[in-house]
């Protein structure tokens, strides 16, 4: 079963451990969920405000576009 969640993040989350900072991805395209890999270079370069991005199942490619509601 899809389920569609609306992801408004356009950068990940820091986790502030001991020694070393850890980034959780927020925007949903990481390839290594939870851990941000940089995908949400995408998020910020292409993606509009006002707008809903569907992404095929690897999270890639945009499949389609639609007004928010």
């Amino acid at each position: 079963m899809a389920r569609l969640i609306y992801h408004d993040a356009t950068g990940p989350i820091e986790l502030p451990p001991q020694e070393k900072s850890a980034w959780i991805c927020a925007c949903g395209l990481s390839q290594n969920l939870p851990y941000c890999d940089g995908a949400h270079s995408i998020c910020r370069k292409t993606e509009e405000e006002g707008k809903v991005y569907t992404y095929d199942k690897p999270r890639k490619s945009v499949v389609e576009i639609k007004d928010d509601q």
